[in-house]
């Protein structure tokens, strides 16, 4: 996601904890990312360890304090980015989910089987299922939600990379129906949902905030304001809500282990938090690069407090190609090679990070470690900007960065890009810093010359970096780059049923997008978080899941 499937940015100041699917994919996730499924495949619960199985927790109570953000959206229809996400996972629960190890297991729906030669899913319903005001959560439920989600009214940014694979829901998204034919309601607790191709990814889909249950009653009777205390379903229910401070307190409802903590207080001061966590004030903080060498310090006592985590992310800066002077792919690689990534992450990051030489990260599954891509070759770029169609300076346009931000100063990666740029092409770029929702919104208009983002996995599969980022028609697809040989690539890879046949078609498509460099792949996330030890529980890079309710005290 930008978390757009969600989109995310980096943001100086905003520490939050990592979201999406994250951190050392395991064996398992990629092979039930790559697996063919068979129409007599019956997923369960009792495939993944239960509640019960873990290690009991010692405090029950309390009240977590971390450092927040404030979210864009809580509606989870209208998630993209990582910030909305934060909160919203908690809040509500879709069908399935990922857990702690990014393997698909049961949330909503105690099983599902996959049949119609790996079309059709039916999905049967857990009978104590409950929105946090008690009322039982049905089949009907979740066919309104992924109609809302779907609707043209709604025009949701996210409900076509989704749930468009769902039979009739873009016809359904573009008002030619009244209802999505690929959804079945059988009873009150089964539901069966058709798609129109076998795709080893789509499960994971359901995962992503846009397919979670919403409240049919609630949002008919409340109208707009329902979103300020929805009736979720998830481990958490929203408490308090203002500019300072989000508290989430434990949903006594819900249908799981219910969380040992009391309430998770997320601060949003405008002190340092990593100053606030050696004051006391935080319980959990992500460590930024200029505190790094002095945390890790072995003599620090706070370096047996640190915890490293390896991230499926990308930061990136975005091109529009259909626009001057990026219309142009010399001028774009140009672009490319004018940026010294070791440096970026060495000097500017401290090391929170690896140089991305393609677009997706060392941990997803299809990775290709021999991929170079466009490295930093400052006479290179030259040239390529010199035979472009605005080699003179006559011919540039004015170029303009936006990031977002509302400080009014520049992010040192920011600056040390700008001088990159500046001093390998002798560029002047101006930079632009507008707040996350507008940018948010402008990202999906293509309203942006050039833009730094970055995307972080809903779910460890190619697919959701490469055919969401970069298919032509993919509503979160930025850049506007439309290649048809890439589309073709992409396409065929959503229904090849060999792993092998459907990872290479993927790294030929990225072969060809870093080739062409509608974007800038600047580096791979790692992180670094500082955790209380009376704090249990948490697992570093847990991914776009409910992390808090596996969060305990420990005196």
């Amino acid at each position: 996601m930008d978390k757009s499937k969600c989109t995310w940015l980096v943001v100086i100041g905003l520490v939050l904890l990592s979201l999406c699917v994250i951190g050392g994919a395991c064996v398992s996730a990629a092979y039930l990312a790559y697996r063919k499924f068979s129409a007599k495949d019956v997923f369960s619960a009792s495939q993944s360890p239960t509640s019960e199985e873990k290690a009991p927790r010692a405090t029950m109570g309390g009240t977590l304090r971390i450092f927040g953000g404030q979210p864009p959206t809580l509606d989870p229809a209208m998630v993209q980015d990582s910030t909305s996400a934060e909160y919203v996972v908690h809040l509500y629960s879709g069908l399935v989910a990922l857990n702690e190890e990014q393997e698909i297991v049961p949330d909503l729906a105690s099983k599902w089987e996959l049949g119609g030669n790996g079309t059709t899913y039916t999905f049967y319903l857990l009978e104590d299922a409950r929105f946090a005001d008690g009322s039982p959560i049905t089949a009907e439920d979740i066919v309104y939600s992924i109609e809302r989600a779907c609707s043209p009214e709604l025009a949701s940014p996210v409900a076509e990379p989704y749930l468009g694979d769902i039979v009739g829901a873009k016809a359904f998204m573009t008002g030619e129906v009244e209802r999505i034919s690929g959804l079945e309601i059988v009873d009150a607790h089964t539901l069966q949902i058709e798609i129109d191709a076998p795709k080893a990814y789509f499960l994971a889909k359901l995962s992503y905030p846009a397919a979670f249950v919403v409240d049919e009653k609630q949002i008919r009777e409340e109208g707009t304001t329902w979103l300020q205390a929805p009736n979720g379903s998830g481990p958490f229910i929203l408490e308090h809500y203002d500019k300072e401070r989000i508290v989430l307190a434990r949903n006594e409802n819900y249908y799981g282990q219910k969380p040992a903590l009391q309430k998770v207080e997320y601060t949003m001061s405008d002190g340092t938090p990593i100053t606030m966590y050696e004051n006391d004030v935080l319980d959990i903080v992500i460590v930024p690069p200029s505190e790094i060498e002095r945390v890790a310090d072995p003599y620090n006592p706070l370096h047996d407090e640190l915890v490293q985590s390896s991230e499926l992310s990308l930061q990136y800066l975005g091109m529009n190609v259909t626009k001057p002077p990026f219309d142009d792919v010399e001028v774009r690689q140009a672009f490319a090679q004018a940026i010294d990534k070791q440096k970026l992450t060495e000097l500017v990051l401290s090391g929170m990070g690896t140089p991305a030489l393609g677009i997706l990260p060392p941990d997803m599954p299809g990775y290709n470690e021999s991929l170079r891509g466009l490295r930093y070759d400052p006479q290179a770029a030259r040239e390529n900007l010199a035979h472009s169609r605005y080699g003179t300076e006559e011919a540039m346009p004015d170029i303009v960065l936006t990031i977002s931000g509302t400080s009014g100063h520049m992010p040192d990666t920011t600056r040390a890009i700008h001088h990159m740029i500046s001093e390998s092409l002798g560029l002047d770029v101006m930079v632009q810093q507008v707040d996350w929702p507008h940018f948010l919104d402008d990202l999906s208009t293509r309203r942006y010359q050039m833009f730094s983002t970055g995307w972080i996995a809903d779910y460890p599969d190619p697919q959701d970096f490469l055919d969401i980022l970069f298919h032509s028609k993919s509503a979160q697809n930025h850049t506007g780059y439309h290649n048809q040989r890439v589309d073709d690539l992409l396409e065929e890879a959503r229904t090849e049923d060999n792993a092998k046949a459907r990872e290479e078609l993927y790294r030929e498509a990225e072969r060809i997008i870093v080739r062409e460099a509608p974007i800038i792949p600047l580096y791979h996330n790692v992180n670094y978080h500082l955790v209380k030890p009376y704090v249990k529980g948490f697992t570093a890079g847990a991914g776009l899941r409910p992390w808090l309710k596996d969060i305990y005290f420990q005196e």
